[in-house]
């Protein structure tokens, strides 16, 4: 990622828009139609709560202060602390503390406090009632995606894919500058600034430019959710994926998987993020990249790709607009993603 770039893109950015923007809108085309929930201004409210694995107070005190700092209240939610095995609080009690934050009026954005497994066992029961009415901005990535492809196919509202709670550095001075970088992300996104990121070149890639509406998340999560209630739908959009964890020929099932259901054939672009693959165990080496695999897939589409984009299981993993128009150029000296 070329930092000096980003900051730059921000700060041109900031010149030309306004730092908030007021009231929840939808763009005119209808492939575009998504609601916009309202940015946040100082003293607004953030809900932080724990609808999949278990964390301690200790453990978000530091996302807590440095929020604070950036002029938001804090409301601290029923499920941090709590801990039923691995997950923060049993399936009721974190249904529970979702909804709730979901109903307050006060809370402006939801704030999931770390991923883990566990959102998949809940989203069901969640009464989204008050939220169409109210949309407020939820941030999360990892098993958070399932809320982000679950407000994307029922309720068409946009969402942050974001680091979390447990990704703020303990101590602001020390930290590195990426890391400083993409927790500001976080903040850039929920007043409204334009986001912009850019990417290096990657031989790779495929030259071209589109605009549509930004979808995504974890592979392994978008998968899992086929043929669901939450199952995303990926027409004429631009798809983002990242993964971890996974073995090479896990991630190449997964791929045939969306190609098969379709969710290649019709996209706008598509943005590979960090993939943390297992090393193959000896003697059953699988024998493609994760180039190999994603080109082979989409062969016979002619949408540009970008690979090594900065979202992901990784440090450079940049806040981006789920639901939000923008356009995606691929090019000779890097890709350049533009909210518009």
């Amino acid at each position: 990622m070329n930092r000096k770039h980003f900051l730059s893109s921000f700060i041109a950015a900031a010149t030309v828009l306004p730092t908030f923007k007021s009231l929840a809108h939808s763009v005119e085309d209808e492939q575009f139609s998504f609601k916009i929930p309202s940015y946040l201004n100082p003293g607004d409210t953030i809900g932080i709560t724990s609808p999949a694995g278990y964390i301690t107070l200790e453990q978000v005190q530091p996302s807590i202060l440095q929020m604070q700092n950036w002029g938001f209240n804090i409301k601290i939610g029923s499920t941090i602390g709590k801990r039923d095995f691995t997950y923060g609080g049993t399936d009721t009690e974190r249904l529970n503390d979702f909804q709730e934050m979901l109903d307050d009026p006060n809370i402006k954005a939801i704030m999931c406090a770390r991923g883990g497994y566990g959102f998949v066992r809940i989203i069901e029961q969640l009464d989204f009632t008050a939220f169409k009415r109210n949309p407020k901005w939820i941030i999360g990535f990892s098993d958070i995606t399932v809320l982000h492809c679950h407000l994307a196919k029922n309720y068409r509202i946009a969402s942050i894919h974001s680091k979390m709670c447990n990704s703020f550095p303990d101590d602001w001075s020390k930290a590195e500058p990426i890391q400083i970088e993409t927790i500001l992300s976080i903040k850039n996104a929920l007043v409204g600034e334009q986001m912009i990121y850019s990417a290096p070149s990657n031989i790779y890639n495929r030259i071209g430019k589109a605009n549509g509406v930004l979808v995504g998340g974890n592979l392994s999560i978008i998968e899992t959710l086929a043929g669901s209630d939450s199952d995303l739908d990926t027409k004429n959009k631009i798809l983002f994926i990242e993964d971890t964890g996974e073995y090479l020929y896990s991630i190449d099932r997964m791929l045939w998987n969306l190609k098969r259901s379709g969710k290649l054939k019709n996209l706008k672009g598509l943005i590979v993020g960090g993939f943390k693959v297992k090393l193959d165990d000896v003697g059953e080496e699988f024998g493609k990249s994760i180039y190999d695999i994603v080109l082979e897939k989409v062969s016979t589409y002619n949408y540009p790709i970008a690979f090594d984009f900065p979202v992901g299981h990784q440090r450079n993993n940049f806040a981006l607009k789920c639901g939000v128009s923008h356009n995606l150029e691929v090019g000779a000296s890097g890709t350049t993603l533009t909210e518009v």
